[in-house]
């Protein structure tokens, strides 16, 4: 898909691997709107990319609809929607204190895959009424995983069943999709610098990527963001769910 002139709803776009492939986006002249937190840095990020912000909780099924319908609104119409909203807990399936909490377990899957259909599902029903280009093309998504998805860690069997949930519905739902010209993709990332891990000590960085193959470091919100924009533009990348993680596997811990 040609990038130039089209609407983006980013997810998550106020910080992180979402702001970065907001700010690539705009740079081939997307069109932006940026869904986070209210308490986020969404109005600047907003404002530096010409485009609008959209306060939502994405565990707020009322607001996310709403939210939504503001940025498609904002637009006059999305073909690209990019979600990175999501966290995690770490708790053993069973300690010493009794078995992992199961309303923490629940609050994990909502947040990360319930909160991730939630969104692609209104954002499919947006890209729908779009005018599908010379072939055929009407929208492309991509949501966020984790390895953890396949290689989750002691402490990590929430975020992990959530996470392998998002790629677990990948293909089916580019197979649901694919008749209306609109693509599914989901990326995995690894180690990446953002949030709490932005910034931490090189000997931090250093063994928590010691078991990558090349390169052995933390990933960077533009390698993020430059796969996002190839996925956009490649129109073979469909149903799939891409590594991206410097051939690291998470050891057990």
């Amino acid at each position: 898909m040609e990038i130039a002139d089209k609407g983006a709803v980013i997810v998550g776009g106020a910080s992180g691997m979402a702001r970065a492939a907001a700010g690539k986006l705009h740079e081939r002249g997307a069109n932006i709107a940026i869904l986070d937190l209210e308490t986020s840095d969404g109005a600047a990020a907003a404002e530096e990319l010409k485009g609008t912000f959209h306060p939502v909780n994405v565990m707020d099924d009322a607001g996310v609809e709403a939210a939504i319908a503001d940025a498609v609104s904002a637009l006059g119409h999305v073909h690209i929607g990019i979600n990175t909203a999501g966290g995690g807990i770490a708790k053993r399936t069973l300690t010493k204190e009794g078995p992992h909490p199961l309303e923490d377990f629940r609050r994990i899957i909502e947040l990360n895959l319930i909160a991730t259909f939630n969104v692609s599902r209104l954002l499919a029903d947006a890209m729908s009424k779009n005018e599908p280009d010379e072939v055929g093309e009407r929208g492309v998504i991509i949501n966020t995983a984790s390895i953890a998805a396949f290689e989750g860690q002691i402490g990590q069997v929430a975020y992990s069943a959530a996470k392998a949930g998002i790629a677990g519905m990948t293909l089916t739902m580019a197979r649901d999709l694919g008749s209306l010209g609109i693509r599914v993709n989901t990326v995995a990332p690894s180690l990446f610098a953002t949030g709490l891990t932005k910034g931490i000590p090189k000997e931090f960085e250093d063994a928590l990527t010691k078991d990558a193959a090349f390169p052995k470091r933390m990933g960077t919100p533009e390698e993020y963001a430059r796969l996002a924009v190839a996925i956009v533009e490649n129109p073979m990348l469909n149903g799939g769910t891409i590594r991206l993680d410097g051939g690291q596997r998470f050891a057990p811990k």
